[in-house]
Parts: structure tokens; sequence; C-alpha cells
């Protein structure tokens, strides 16, 4: 069985039309334990918040200590997107605790999830683009510290730059860090990952899966004991935040690409959902069961 974990029972309010779709990590849960293969293949387990000593291995404690005052300028609450609250900062512990689970948990079965998460614009100072806390550093920097693995890999596939990631990893030489996405999208100011790869608006699939493939390929002169995955569906042609246009086929070939080529390596993989705001929302949520549809054939055939 594949493991996968979750935190949407930590509900936040949003104001009304909000654009972030906070509804879709309950949803695709219970769409997952609807289907009869979702039933067949996984287990799912409810987070609690993590530790905070885990939270300040890639943020700063001042920046912790303003969350928990509701001493943070305005300007700093406003780059975040949500209303700060505490049930906002345990919701955020929690995404972070399922995916440092995951990233247990795919070293005994070969891959597992968090269904939420991903969350690769929080800076270790701030956090900004829907983002309170960063899971992929927290987790990469945790299984460094533990000696879990000696070389990590961040797969960000979301089609927003994973500016957070490159600027807490940046001088870890134990974490290579990759990130596909939109030229012309947000954030306007990237940070330099190990490797960036860049897209015109508007771009397809053939494109972008030529691209993925020349870059596992790589990858593959690196030795790397887990890859962390960024699977957002946001390059989504239907999805109003992505201006890419890739298919619901083409998300499909990427997440079997990736994933297959990480299981003829036996590389354990540790998904983040990562971001999909399509609206209304259901094509989003088909591109993430498609991931974990397309990971029940590889990991569990």
């Amino acid at each position: 069985m594949i493991s996968l974990f979750y935190s949407d029972h930590h509900s936040i309010e949003l104001p009304e039309n909000h654009r972030f779709p906070m509804e879709k990590y309950l949803l695709l849960r219970q769409e997952l334990q609807k289907l009869s293969w979702g039933q067949k293949n996984f287990e799912f387990f409810p987070t609690k918040p993590c530790d905070w000593e885990d939270v300040l291995l890639a943020h700063d404690e001042l920046y912790v200590q303003k969350l928990n005052s509701d001493d943070m300028p305005k300007l700093e609450k406003k780059a975040i997107g949500f209303p700060l609250s505490d049930r906002l900062v345990t919701r955020s512990r929690s995404s972070v605790n399922g995916f440092l689970n995951a990233c247990d948990s795919a070293f005994r079965t070969g891959f597992s999830a968090n269904l939420s998460g991903g969350t690769h614009h929080a800076h270790r100072d701030r956090g900004e683009g829907f983002c309170v806390f960063n899971d992929f550093a927290i987790a990469a920097l945790k299984l460094i510290k533990n000696k879990a693995a000696k070389k990590v890999l961040i797969l960000d596939l979301d089609v927003h730059q994973g500016n957070g990631n490159s600027s807490i990893l940046g001088s870890t030489p134990e974490v290579y860090t990759v990130s596909f996405h939109g030229k012309h999208n947000y954030p306007y100011r990237k940070v330099p990952s190990c490797l960036d790869i860049e897209f015109e608006n508007g771009t397809g699939d053939s494109e972008y899966l030529e691209s993925l493939e020349r870059t596992l390929i790589f990858l593959e002169q690196q030795d790397f004991d887990i890859l962390l995955y960024q699977a957002g569906v946001d390059a989504l042609e239907t999805d109003k935040l992505g201006k890419l246009s890739l298919t619901a086929q083409g998300l499909e070939q990427r997440d079997r690409m990736v994933l297959n080529w990480a299981k003829s390596l036996d590389l354990p993989v540790a998904l983040g959902l990562g971001g999909g705001y399509s609206n209304p929302i259901h094509p989003t949520i088909s591109a993430h069961l498609k991931t974990f549809e397309t990971a029940v054939k590889i990991f569990q055939p």
C-alpha cells in the first residue's frame, strides 16, 4: 500500500472570491478514497503540526515570532496571500509534517505523497505566494541533518519558479534544485536554481516534454538518494494562473516520464501536490488524480 498524508482537516476560512482554491485538497482526497483503485492502493493518514524545531531548519526565528505574535508588517502579510491566523500556522505546520512523513515512507515503499504542500515560494525570512513554510527545504535539510540522504534532488515542475527552494538551499551542496517554469510568470524576480528551464507563454506538450526528457538524461549522471517531486498541475492549458498550454495528456505523460525514470533508478519519490488553479476546479482535480493513477501503475503494478 502507498501512504498518502493529508492536512485538509485543519481548515481555514478565506474571503469570498479568494483566488486560492483551498477546497481542492479535500475534494482530491475524497475522490481518491471513492475510486476503486484508490481504495485498493492507498492508505490515508491525517497529519498533526510538525515540531517548531523542524520549521527552524529552514526559517529564521524572527519570522516564526512574527507569525505567532501577529507582529508582521502589512506588506509581508500581503505577500503571503492568506489572512494570518493561528489556524493558518497550524495547517501550514501540518502540511510540512505530511511531507516529512511522505519522505520517510518513500524510503520504505518507493513512493509516497503529501496531499498538499509544494510550498516552494516561502523564503527563510518570509512567506509569499500562498506559502507560509517551505516544506521541500525543511524536508531536504532534515534528511541531510539526520544522514538519511547524502544527496537530494528537488524536481519542481510547478509552473511558477521555486524561488524559495533556491534562496534557502542555494548554499547547500547536498541538494540539487531543478525548476521548470514560465519565463514570464510569477515570481517575476527569479532566484537561480541549480538548473532552471524557462518556457515562453503558450508552450505546449512537445517542447515541454522534450526538455524534460533531456533533463532526466542529464540528471542520471548524478547519484541521488531521494527525489522530492513538486508535481504542480498549473502548467495545464485551462489554468488561470499558468500561462502555458499543456494538455491533460501532456501532464500525464510528464508524470509517467518522471516516475518511470525514478523507478528505473530505484530512487525513492516523495511527492508534494503543488499548484493548480483552473476555474472551475474540475480540470485541476482530474489532473492530480491522473498523477496518482500513474503512480499506482508504476509503483503498484
